[in-house]
């Protein structure tokens, strides 16, 4: 079995390093319902098998730029370019697992998440030469992400795998003459599978989350953002340190956007692009009474980005299982 971790994290990492020459967030804005790190590590996984409830937070912080070099992006009704993007975003998540096994080893969850964003965008509106520069800021609540199928399988002591089905629903603030909003205004249906690796004997935890995210169109600029692949893995190495179990790893990104974008509003194209990213991350895994408590740290940093923000992502994550 050791053999079979080493090889996939060995793929993984080939993954990774290898496709780096576009970016990340391909859509109508340079961004989509996907945000790195949401969903790649343990922390991430369905709730256990037996009756629970698990809440986690989750804060992020992104600072991405998308430069000229003659690459216009479509946002609602604008054509922009050098687009500097500042979001910071809190989510708060409750998983339920009512004690259902629907088949052997097969547990079933329902959730949902309700984000909070702040977000600032700055950019030259019209041509590079004649264009004017604007900031625009916006805050609420964002786009809801709802979960009906949350499946966990055992597949033995130490390997899980993960199938979920996330609706993102348009509930966020949207207006066409903004360049900053706190919603799409479109649906998203995405698909999720998942291999999860716990091995406590000697502190080793690995996990890849595969996506594809399917969007409907936003009816208000007929701009219909393309089908998208999101491929995140982390690996972390634990310790006996602080009362409890700390780690220190690595996680990354892939993304590939599968079909261009298209409808009237989509005037440079099919937008498509792919790009990668990676950094450390710091993970701790304790018990309070007869609570299980996770936390993690990440910051990840893209690469070589074009058509959307590069730049870096800060998370915090904070879960507990009654």
């Amino acid at each position: 079995m050791c053999d079979i971790w080493l090889r996939s994290g060995l793929v993984i990492y080939l993954l990774l390093i290898g496709n780096n020459n576009d970016g990340v967030w391909a859509a109508e804005g340079g961004m989509s319902h996907y945000w790195p790190g949401a969903n790649a590590s343990v922390i991430d996984r369905a709730p256990p098998p037996s009756e629970s409830l698990v809440v986690k937070v989750f804060t992020s912080h992104h600072e991405g730029r998308i430069s000229g070099n003659g690459h216009s992006v479509p946002v609602g009704r604008y054509t922009a370019t050098d687009v500097d993007i500042e979001s910071q975003r809190l989510a708060i998540t409750v998983n339920w697992n009512p004690g259902w096994e629907i088949a052997e080893n097969w547990t079933y969850a329902l959730g949902m998440s309700l984000p909070y964003i702040l977000q600032q965008v700055t950019a030259t509106v019209g041509s590079e030469s004649l264009g004017v520069r604007e900031t625009h800021k916006d805050s609420g609540a964002g786009d809801t992400l709802l979960s009906p199928v949350l499946l966990s399988y055992a597949i033995n002591r130490i390997w899980w795998g993960d199938v979920r089905f996330n609706i993102y629903a348009p509930t966020g603030r949207y207006d066409a003459e903004s360049l900053a909003n706190t919603g799409s205004n479109y649906w998203t249906f995405e698909p999720v599978v998942g291999l999860i690796h716990v091995e406590p004997a000697v502190g080793r935890e690995f996990s890849v989350f595969s996506s594809v995210t399917f969007n409907t169109k936003n009816r208000d600029t007929d701009y219909h953002s393309g089908a998208q692949l999101h491929l995140e893995s982390t690996y972390v190495q634990y310790a006996i340190l602080f009362g409890g179990f700390t780690g220190i790893g690595v996680s990354g990104y892939l993304f590939h956007q599968l079909s261009g974008d298209s409808g009237i509003g989509a005037n440079q194209g099919e937008f498509k692009s792919h790009g990668t990213g990676f950094g450390p991350v710091i993970s701790y895994r304790s018990w309070w009474g007869d609570s299980e408590i996770m936390a993690e740290l990440k910051w990840l940093s893209s690469v070589e980005n074009t058509r959307s923000p590069d730049g870096d992502t800060f998370s915090l994550k904070f879960s507990m299982a009654y």
